[in-house]
């Protein structure tokens, strides 16, 4: 019997079949991808023809898969784009990790009575459980009942787990959420000058860090601080409820979170980050309450999400003006499916903040209503960066006033020393199969003067406008097809094979990235 195994070792995958090894060229992203999809392949052995393949994943369990499914798998990605993003990393939400110990937060004198203060208790649990973090690691559980806490640290190699009645209170008292520096691809507190309070739940230069549960709640009691910041009353910004940095292998699922201060989960400067199957809650007119940023962070899945906030429902963000481009570090690579919602701003918004850059973001099966933008891209003159190779399909729009975003004068600036010459680069955005029902605008697609807007396609959107005027477009390029209301002049020049490479979709991408980045051919056999 001839067995391959395969191996994913500096973004390629090594295929060992004695006794020749074979190579597929494939970038990082897209190796994970095609692991993930065989790891997250159900059943048994299948022998066929004598050949059988077995592959370990980065949990240790094995699995066997024939070689057929190879071989189907590579013949469909250019045909089925999004068959790939079943990946390890949306697939790694759905493993259940054993943590060989495990404490209750009431071993550490804890009371969840919803009054009495447990930040020591917090920090103590996870403090003890650090002995554990080269030991397999730990889980701290927290059972049914009302736990109020100020901030605290989580660690690596932990799962914090909530009960099914289980809620985390966050203070209402300020001081409970110490104050620590700015990002450095900010400069700047988000909201004032200076430095900005630490989220509920934070951690930092983390490796495997879970929250989870059984749909336990996290409650920022977020309403005290958007009183304080309608009566502009705070010295620094506001806390988020989540927020992990440096951090790679970040697992947030079944867990609902409600009334954050500011934005709710925020991964910034991470690596491999799913949110999967959270509900995400606030007042409409609360302000800020994005539900998940993901900020100069890359492969990240987002799926099976409900969320109805004040603000953006996904925000992808990487930096802020010269901050943002000095730091220098992109958000990419970036998967979001099945996410329903409302809110008073976009369903998927990208930016303001973007000055590292953003692209490979895919995002399907979306369904927004009641709300005021279904995609925004948002910068300006002075953001620099770019935002590029950006693909959404099958979306649905209820009761949303305008379908179809892009602004180039989203000009709010952290101080005086941004450079208005750094202009952005918006190109390569594929937007195709939106449906939308009492929808006011169709499109308000504004690029910058001197800064055209590129190769923006949209294809196959139908679209029942109540506006005399559903588009608005300038210093815009690009092509449709299949669009009503009728599309604006500047995109509506029909898309035609020899403008398949100028629109961007997952297809495409394979192939021509793996033959420009790595200089070989798509599949060497």
């Amino acid at each position: 019997m001839i067995f391959l195994s395969f191996l994913l070792w500096m973004g390629e995958i090594l295929i060992c079949k004695i006794p020749t090894p074979i190579f597929i060229n494939l970038s990082h992203f897209e190796g994970i991808c095609l692991l993930g999809f065989l790891i997250g392949k159900q059943g048994g052995k299948v022998k066929l023809l004598g050949l059988k393949t077995e592959i370990a994943d980065l949990s240790h369990m094995r699995r066997s898969f024939t070689l057929v499914d190879v071989l189907l798998l590579l013949a469909i990605f250019g045909d089925a784009p999004w068959a790939i993003k079943c990946s390890l990393l949306c697939e790694q939400g759905n493993l259940a990790v054993i943590r060989p110990h495990s404490v209750t937060i009431t071993e550490f004198g804890a009371v969840g009575d919803g009054v009495t203060l447990n930040t020591k208790a917090f920090q103590n649990a996870i403090f003890y459980l650090n002995s554990f973090a080269d030991k397999g690691g730990a889980k701290l559980f927290v059972p049914t009942g009302r736990w109020l806490t100020g901030s605290f640290d989580l660690i690596s190699h932990l799962t914090l787990w909530l009960d099914k009645d289980a809620v985390i209170l966050g203070s209402t008292n300020s001081d409970d959420w110490p104050v620590i520096d700015p990002l450095p691809s900010y400069g700047r507190g988000r909201e004032l000058p200076g430095r900005r309070h630490k989220s509920l739940i934070y951690g930092r230069n983390l490796t495997d860090v879970i929250i989870t549960g059984d749909n336990g709640t996290i409650d920022g009691q977020g309403s005290i601080w958007w009183d304080w910041f309608r009566n502009q009353t705070l010295n620094y910004t506001r806390p988020h409820l989540v927020e992990l940095m440096n951090s790679t292998g970040v697992v947030i699922s079944n867990l609902t979170f409600i009334n954050s201060p500011f934005w709710t989960i925020h991964p910034v400067y991470c690596s491999q980050v799913v949110v999967q199957n959270v509900t995400i809650l606030a007042p409409l007119d609360s302000p800020n309450t994005d539900g998940i940023d993901p900020d100069s962070s890359d492969d990240v899945c987002v799926e099976d999400c409900y969320v109805s906030t004040g603000d953006d429902i996904i925000a992808i963000k990487s930096g802020w003006d010269e901050y943002g481009i000095s730091y220098g570090r992109p958000s990419k690579n970036i998967t979001i499916r099945r996410l329903v919602g409302q809110t008073t701003s976009a369903g998927i918004a990208i930016g303001s903040e973007m000055s590292g850059g953003v692209s490979e973001v895919h995002a399907e099966n979306l369904r927004f209503y009641n709300s005021t933008t279904g995609i925004r891209i948002k910068t300006s003159p002075g953001r620099g960066g770019y935002v590029r190779n950006i693909y959404i399909s099958n979306m649905s729009l209820t009761d949303v006033k305008t379908a179809i975003s892009f602004t180039g004068r989203y000009g709010e600036h952290p101080d005086e020393y941004y450079d208005p010459t750094a202009l952005p680069l918006i190109e390569r955005i594929t937007i195709e199969d939106v449906a939308g029902q009492n929808v006011k605008y169709a499109g308000l697609l504004e690029g910058i003067e001197g800064d055209t807007f590129l190769d923006i396609c949209l294809l196959n959107i139908n679209l029942s406008v109540t506006s005399k005027s559903p588009w608005n477009c300038s210093y815009i390029q690009g092509y449709s097809d299949t669009v009503s209301p009728e599309i604006c002049e500047p995109l509506r020049e029909r898309i035609f094979p020899d403008h398949y490479s100028d629109c961007y979709c997952l297809s495409h991408h394979l192939q021509s990235s793996s033959n420009q980045n790595r200089g070989g051919a798509w599949l060497s056999w």
